[in-house]
């Protein structure tokens, strides 16, 4: 049996395979209606979600599964005072996989030690979120054709942002990646990253202020927000909520072929007037969310392809 906790749990070779079994998917949805008739998926909520809990389902529905569980604390029995581990052991014996979100770093690892399910982090507090990783590595390589030989721009939130953390840790195994990582001081990427990751593995990157100077030379931009619940202090978070805003006289600065890509949900740091530009590839990026979530929960569950 095998979790999904981190980005690094899985080989480069197992994200090749699980991509390719995802993009397979996409080109054939209905050959994989029942290949999980019978077995069910917890979507264990702790945080409010809409793309990664729905995604979730959605793709457990694809398959011909069913569906059970909660979507905020306050709806389960945590309300009461009920563990991580107690609550994991319970599900256990109602589903054949979960899917956990959790305010906490390192609460769906504790749910691992306790499960005789398999248990994937749907995000982890400030922490990791894999499979929007998953999700991101099959939208750049649907979109530019590879993993490697690249300069990746990561904008806005680098400090909170579980998603550009996942992302990072995963790129860097890929040769001749760059990044060019663009923040206000205050959000900037935390020190394990730059030190740990980026430093550790000789990985070439920039921290910059300036979004306009750092587009010309980005094959992919991906965007976050600034995340108010990540905050404590209500005067930081409006003053530095709105520090970058993504809009057509940008866009214009940018290569014919770069690529916006953003987790969502989006608050004001994309202009809607974004969203026809070719480029701009978020809305894709979430319908691949889908196939991806497929693909992970036929692998954990070692569901073979149909014939």
């Amino acid at each position: 049996m095998r979790h999904l906790l981190n980005p690094l749990d899985f080989s480069v070779e197992e994200i090749q395979n699980l991509l390719d079994l995802a993009a397979d998917i996409e080109h054939d949805l209905p050959g994989y209606a029942h290949v999980c008739d019978g077995k069910k998926i917890a979507t264990l909520f702790y945080e409010p979600s809409t793309r990664t809990r729905l995604s979730f389902e959605a793709a457990m529905l694809n398959l011909g599964g069913s569906v059970l569980g909660f979507s905020s604390a306050a709806s389960s029995s945590a309300a009461k005072g009920e563990s991580v581990s107690d609550t994991i052991r319970m599900i256990s014996c109602y589903a054949d996989i979960c899917a956990m979100r959790h305010p906490k770093e390192g609460a769906p690892l504790v749910a691992s030690l306790h499960s005789s399910i398999p248990v994937i982090n749907a995000g982890d507090g400030g922490h990791q979120h894999p499979t929007q990783t998953l999700t991101d590595l099959m939208t750049i390589r649907s979109l530019l054709g590879r993993l490697d030989n690249m300069t990746v721009g990561l904008c806005g939130d680098l400090k909170f942002g579980r998603t550009v953390h996942s992302l990072i840790n995963a790129l860097v195994r890929y040769p001749n990646v760059k990044f060019v990582l663009i923040s206000p001081p205050e959000l900037r990427v935390p020190e394990y990253i730059r030190e740990d990751v980026l430093k550790a593995n000789n990985i070439p990157f920039q921290e910059v202020g300036n979004l306009d100077e750092a587009m010309p030379q980005l094959d992919i931009l991906y965007m976050t927000r600034v995340q108010r619940e990540r905050f404590f202090n209500e005067e930081d978070y409006i003053r530095l909520k709105d520090c970058y805003i993504l809009d057509k006289a940008k866009m214009k600065l940018a290569k014919e072929h770069m690529f916006v890509l953003h987790p969502l949900p989006r608050v004001n740091e994309i202009s809607v007037e974004v969203d026809n530009d070719p480029r701009a590839a978020y809305f894709r990026q979430v319908q691949y969310g889908v196939y991806v979530r497929m693909a992970l929960i036929m692998t954990l569950l070692e569901v073979k392809k149909p014939c």
